[in-house]
């Protein structure tokens, strides 16, 4: 087995993608082996886990079916086609929500619920990922899937709500963010995302993703070696 196998928690950078982490990783180790527990998009950051060397990736499954954690911030009043700040402006809206309108609409984000997945994502339906028709301007049904979510207000300042979101395997926050704006009346979209904890993972356990490939960090000093 080699040296750098094992669990490496990683704080994602804002701006950096999953794949060039993963890609950077096999470089710096020698090892083309790496999987993840679930990635982030580019205007995210937080908890990375990855997994390097076969005996770790095989463990994938049990690690992305791990509830997650994020802090998230809303921005109410514009909706995108992508339902974060990454995306094409697709509506305004001058509405302004009380707080007291907030915290009613954020009921409906309590326990086992239904979320449609957003076209600007990777799931795949009959062989096709999503993302690839939406960039073609083309819009399919999709199933909505089961998830389990405990949704907490944090703190609101128009136009920025900013949540807790405690979820489990599956969840896009982009969905549930264009859900409570489209409720509120408002539309929203997602500006700010952290994910704060993966499974048992926080990111006080993270190495920081912006050294992970300066000369003279100690990266593996945050690798782990125990299995679930």
């Amino acid at each position: 087995m080699s040296t750098f196998e094992g669990i490496l928690p990683i704080n994602k950078p804002i701006g950096k993608t999953s794949f060039s982490l993963v890609s950077n990783l096999r470089k710096l180790t020698n090892i083309k082996t790496i999987g993840h527990a679930g990635t982030l998009d580019p205007f995210a950051s937080g908890v990375m886990v990855l997994l390097i060397g076969k005996p770790y990736t095989r463990l994938s499954s049990s690690f992305l079916n791990q509830d997650k954690q994020y802090l998230a911030t809303l921005y109410l009043g514009i909706t995108t086609d992508t339902y974060d700040l990454d995306g094409q402006i697709t509506a305004h809206s001058p509405l302004i929500p009380t707080k007291s309108q907030i915290e009613k609409v954020l009921l409906e984000f309590q326990g086992t619920i239904q979320q449609i997945p957003p076209m600007f994502s990777a799931k795949k339906v009959q062989g096709k990922k999503l993302y690839v028709l939406a960039r073609k301007g083309i819009t399919i049904p999709r199933s909505p899937i089961t998830i389990t979510i405990k949704v907490e207000l944090i703190s609101y300042i128009y136009p920025h709500i900013q949540l807790k979101v405690d979820c489990s395997k599956g969840t896009y926050i982009r969905s549930l963010t264009h859900d409570i704006g489209t409720l509120l009346g408002s539309g929203a979209h997602l500006s700010e995302l952290t994910r704060t904890k993966s499974g048992s993972f926080q990111l006080i356990h993270c190495c920081n993703g912006e050294r992970l490939f300066e000369a003279g960090y100690n990266w593996s000093d945050y690798l782990q070696s125990n299995s679930l």
